[in-house]
């Protein structure tokens, strides 16, 4: 089939695997319209942390609410040779028509417990699966990634300048989104600027001095164009020696020629930050000049940048780019979509995947998921339950560590709050999309108030446990035990 210039249709973002299953159950008339369930989790956090971010509902709501097949998609599908006429006629009407729940996005959250939860016909389930993983592992890595990036800045202001080493357009864009609901505070990145109203900023390229041949010739070519935001890139040829010293000049100038300019300083891109920045701030300072700001870049991340401000960097702001865009340091997020149950006779019978490496080992079942809060409001753990059970925390709670199961724990004093609520019902989205804005205050808000200050240590952070109820905890247990009899029963 030719190339087509038509845009790409989202539907067709998939692993062929899905649609070879989804043919298979669609030619079984007994299960077509069985009703599955399939969780959403994943089994690490990134860079050893002590949690993760939740990102790229909107763009999973907006997936599943307008996803179809065209004509051109349903022919490149029957030119494979390997699906069924019935199947392929079928999929000229598909609309996914199934129910979502989910946290709200910005929740921090932890490995193994359901952050979406899809409800739907088995074909309608089994064909969404790679969109949805693409996005919640692309976006929540990144914003993960990128609130480290922030914490260690310690309130300086951080930039998101990773366009040109991102992964591909679409990696771009979202993840500039991702970044912005991580803390970052701005972005280079036009386009994501505008689809999402993340604030746009940069200062000037190595190009612009070249082109101009004498920096300072560039230097004041750029502040007669921009006096309002005159940040001159002083690492061309020489920082020391040329580049501070005509910047210096140009804002003399300014001074003099009574241009009051609401932002100016300089970008550093390269070399000893540490250093440079030092010596950079005592020679603005010595000038006269000591609101004018320093801005560094160049393969910028959380270790980095807490090595230059342990040293005494002078930094008023990082722009980050490929090691924040890509999460360079550990770039998988790990998140896997799961049958967790199948409806039969208006009932959910819980299914489970075993295997030999114990993290791989599902947590069967609907189920529901807790937030669990001290009488100060700090989240104590997560809690599973079977679906529609309710913790009765108005008095001594017994709960279960799957890890110590042994061990008689209880929770007293505390609050619980259900964190998965429906986002999509029979395909029809139940909510308005948020803004970045409101995202990122939400996981700001968590930060501060709600997670201890020892599961955000960058190094050997206390964990977050993921506790059950003795009803689940149970259920689990049979499960593992009767399939173990199976396995028995066959050797």
């Amino acid at each position: 089939m030719k190339p087509n210039s038509k845009a790409d249709n989202r539907a067709m973002m998939m692993d062929l695997y899905e649609m070879t299953m989804a043919n298979g159950y669609f030619l079984d008339p007994e299960i077509r319209n069985t009703r599955v369930a399939f969780d959403v989790f994943f089994r690490r956090n990134p860079d050893e942390a002590g949690f993760s971010i939740f990102a790229g509902l909107e763009q999973i709501v907006d997936y599943l609410t307008t996803m179809h097949f065209d004509k051109r998609d349903v022919e490149y599908i029957r030119s494979l040779g390997l699906y069924d006429d019935a199947f392929l006629d079928y999929l000229k009407d598909f609309r996914f028509r199934g129910d979502v729940y989910a946290f709200p996005e910005g929740t921090i959250i932890y490995p193994n417990e359901p952050v979406v939860t899809v409800v739907a016909d088995i074909v309608e389930a089994q064909v969404v699966e790679t969109e949805i993983l693409t996005q919640f592992n692309h976006q929540s890595l990144i914003a993960t990634k990128a609130h480290r990036i922030v914490r260690a800045a310690e309130g300086r202001a951080v930039s998101d300048f990773g366009a040109r080493r991102a992964h591909g357009n679409d990696a771009a864009v979202y993840g500039a989104r991702a970044c912005a609901i991580g803390g970052v505070g701005a972005t280079a990145t036009v386009l994501a600027g505008q689809k999402f109203g993340i604030p746009v900023g940069g200062t000037m390229a190595h190009s612009w001095v070249m082109f101009y041949g004498d920096e300072l010739t560039a230097f004041r070519k750029f502040a007669q164009r921009y006096p309002n935001n005159c940040i001159l890139l002083v690492d061309t040829y020489d920082v020391v020696g040329s580049g501070v010293p005509n910047a210096i000049t140009v804002f003399r100038e300014m001074q003099e020629a009574g241009i009051e300019s609401r932002s100016f300083g300089i970008r550093i891109d390269s070399g000893d930050l540490a250093y440079l920045t030092k010596k950079a701030r005592r020679m603005l300072d010595e000038a006269g000049f000591p609101q004018a700001k320093i801005v560094i870049s160049n393969s910028l991340d959380e270790f980095t940048i807490s090595s230059i401000l342990q040293q005494g960097g002078q930094v008023d702001s990082f722009g980050v780019g490929e090691r924040m865009i890509t999460a360079k340091s550990e770039p998988v997020f790990g998140g896997v979509y799961k049958l967790c149950a199948v409806e039969k006779e208006g009932e959910w019978s819980p299914r489970i995947k075993i295997s030999d490496t114990l993290e791989k080992t599902t947590n069967p079942g609907r189920k529901d998921v807790w937030r669990i809060y001290d009488s100060t409001g700090k989240a104590v753990a997560d809690l599973l339950t079977r679906y529609g059970e309710e913790p009765n925390l108005s008095k001594r709670y017994r709960f279960v560590d799957p890890e110590r199961p042994w061990k008689l724990l209880y929770f007293e004093g505390c609050t619980a709050k259900r964190l998965q609520r429906q986002v999509v019902e029979n395909g029809k989205r139940l909510e308005e999309p948020e803004s970045v804005t409101a995202i990122a205050a939400r996981v700001k808000d968590q930060l501060e108030h709600e997670i201890w200050q020892e599961e955000q240590r960058f190094k050997n952070p206390h964990p977050h446990y993921l506790d059950m109820s003795p009803e689940y905890y149970e259920m689990k247990m049979q499960m593992l035990s009767s399939e173990s009899r199976k396995q028995e029963a066959k050797q």
